[in-house]
């Protein structure tokens, strides 16, 4: 069965093929590719999961927030997420 490989590991992916060709290449003929990218892809996942609560508290984004103003809640996910994925490229992808 294929395993899912979403934007992480697909990054991930590119990664290998343009900066560690040949730990690329191992990887696709010792067949570990697909498990190592999902592997990636999980860590991302699972790290955008834990930290998108925590930063949300820190800075005061919640239910309350939404309601009085939608888009500067929307301003502020959006600027959280783009946080913790510079965090993933930087210590999951890019390594």
């Amino acid at each position: 069965m294929q395993q899912e490989i979403g934007i992480y590991g697909r990054a991930r992916k590119r990664f290998l093929e343009e900066n560690k060709a040949a730990k690329y290449s191992a990887m696709i003929i010792e067949g570990t590719l697909q498990t190592h990218l999902s592997e990636v892809e999980h860590q991302a996942q699972r790290l955008l999961e834990m930290e998108t609560p925590k930063m949300m508290k820190k800075l005061g984004v919640d239910e309350n927030l939404k309601q009085q103003d939608q888009m500067i809640w929307v301003g502020m996910m959006n600027n959280i997420k783009y946080s913790i994925e510079e965090m993933i490229y930087k210590e999951i992808v890019h390594i």
